[in-house]
């Protein structure tokens, strides 16, 4: 009882911190007039409640257990080398998996059932960027964890690094339009992500999840003009309730 009242508090806190963080800055920057609460507000806080109080967790599991058979085990190439290099390996590595996964949930059906969730919103800001299916946001934390394992790392050898990507995560979906300088190249600004949200049969744009370097590389960066007017969202009908979207891609 006394660890589940300890996990609820610090779910709690979390959220709060998010909100001191994001809050004042969509207030202060924002990419698009509109309301703190606006439109499907309640349903991406579902996500996001679910998210935080069980998929995380089950994420958090399947990346022990990676870790856990990965243990001890690395090439004898990688050893040879200093930890910084091959922590900047599983960095760049975890990049390049992690776009070519993302361009491909877009190009196979099957993948893209799970996250067309993710696309459906039509408001972004620092709450609907956990609206996610938890298969999606799963397999994800696995294809972009999967580098380090097989260099020999395990999550919390990145820990840090790990906390820092999931807040940019949030960062490029919130409402926010502020000039980065020269990090726009080191770190994906929340403008390109947003283009990746844009109403549109097909994306092709902006598959990189934390830095633009994937993009660059191939040929898929594209930065839109100020002022953002264009629509977010899918294209076709998509569920509202957070259950349906749970089930949709389960259906025809």
């Amino acid at each position: 009882m006394i660890e589940a009242g300890k996990a609820l508090l610090g779910i709690v806190t979390s959220v709060a911190v998010l909100a001191l963080m994001f809050g004042p800055l969509e207030r202060a920057w924002p990419a698009r007039p509109q309301p703190a609460l606006r439109p499907e507000w309640g349903i991406d806080l579902t996500f996001l409640l679910g998210q935080y109080l069980l998929w995380n967790a089950v994420a958090l599991w399947l990346l022990e257990r990676c870790a856990a058979l990965a243990d001890g085990w690395r090439p004898a190439a990688v050893w040879a080398q200093p930890t910084w290099l091959v922590a900047l390996e599983a960095v760049l590595l975890g990049d390049l998996a992690v776009y070519w996964f993302h361009r491909a949930c877009h190009a196979v059906p099957l993948l893209w059932r799970f996250h067309a969730v993710h696309h459906s919103a039509e408001h972004l800001d620092w709450v609907a960027a956990h609206r996610e299916h938890p298969l999606d946001g799963i397999a994800t934390q696995l294809v972009v964890n999967a580098p380090a394992f097989l260099l020999g790392f395990s999550p919390a050898a990145l820990s840090a690094f790990i906390i820092f990507r999931g807040l940019w995560a949030i960062f490029i979906h919130s409402n926010v339009r502020l000039p980065l300088g020269p990090l726009k190249w080191l770190f994906g600004a929340p403008e390109l992500h947003h283009w990746h949200h844009a109403a549109l049969p097909h994306t092709r744009h902006n598959f990189g999840n934390l830095a633009p370097w994937t993009d660059l590389l191939f040929g898929t960066h594209y930065c839109p003009p100020d002022p953002e007017r264009y629509p977010l969202g899918l294209v076709t009908p998509w569920p509202r309730g957070y259950l349906q979207q749970l089930l949709a891609p389960f259906r025809r």
